[in-house]
């Protein structure tokens, strides 16, 4: 008896969506709509993350579940408006990804990219003539177009600097975008120490600040995103590390200062506290 090939349980899915969407079906389902179901989609993208950032092989599993049902969904949706169907939008990713990987699914001698960075540079080029044929001579295709603002704040500025690079807009090497770096934090200090706080300069001057660290990052192949994140979970374990210390000697963090609790900082990072294990980090 032959496997089933992969794939092949993805209609199942789509049936039961649609009975879940069906007269006779869930009420609570029936109820949804595309706005409704938005924080939805943001949760289950992120707790697929989750699971990934925790080695979380089972949950990998059933949160890519999730998010794929979130997939079915939408599109059961849109059916239901008469728009496009879930084959639609099988059928635009499959002819994209072919259409952009001539160097695989072209005649031999379409293409002769042979490294990653070729390949990127390749499909943005595929991408903007793309576009350009669609835009049909109405204006330009911009390079930064197809960003979402709705990214999160680090996750977009890296995307920006990324799109802004591969026509030519970047520093050559990490050392300029260092320099940059050290350039608006001088900018900042020195709004700082006219003693004013909130201000339109300080928000202004903050911004260029994390989006040039961004930059710097995306030089030296860091995802800014996951490694401020890992950054938050690496701090909150550590502080609880000196709520767990300070209560073995009665105290709170309320009744403690700032040298015994820095003294017990350092003693969580001596001690390995919060580090994970990603290829490539520097302990911090």
């Amino acid at each position: 008896m032959c496997a089933a090939l992969p794939g092949s349980s993805f209609p199942r899915l789509v049936e039961v969506m649609a009975k879940l969407l069906a007269p006779d079906g869930c009420p609570w389902d029936r109820e949804q709509t595309l706005e409704t179901l938005k924080p939805f989609l943001v949760e289950e993208t992120y707790e697929v993350i989750d699971a990934l950032e925790r080695g979380d092989i089972a949950g990998h599993q059933e949160e890519l579940g999730d998010l794929l049902m979130q997939v079915v969904f939408h599109a059961a949706l849109r059916q239901g408006e008469g728009r496009f169907t879930i084959d639609d939008v099988v059928e635009v990713i499959v002819d994209k990804l072919v259409r952009r990987h001539p160097h695989v699914f072209g005649p031999a001698g379409a293409s002769d990219v042979k490294t990653a960075g070729e390949v990127l540079t390749q499909w943005e080029q595929i991408k903007a003539a793309e576009k350009q044929a669609a835009k049909d001579g109405t204006g330009p295709v911009r390079t930064l177009a197809g960003v979402p603002r709705a990214l999160p704040a680090l996750a977009r500025a890296q995307k920006l600097g990324s799109k802004a690079g591969r026509v030519g807009f970047d520093w050559g090497g990490w050392e300029g975008s260092l320099a940059k770096v050290r350039e608006e934090v001088g900018e900042v200090e020195d709004l700082a120490r006219t003693g004013a706080t909130a201000t339109p300069g300080e928000h202004h001057e903050i911004g260029d600040l994390l989006f040039a660290v961004v930059n710097l990052a995306r030089k030296l192949e860091v995802d800014a995103e996951a490694a401020l994140g890992d950054a938050c979970s690496r701090f909150a374990r550590r502080f609880e590390f000196i709520e767990d210390r300070l209560l073995e000697r009665g105290r709170s963090p309320s009744e403690s200062n700032l040298d015994e609790m820095d003294a017990l900082w350092n003693d969580a990072k001596a001690a390995g506290v919060g580090v994970t294990a990603i290829a490539g980090a520097q302990e911090t």
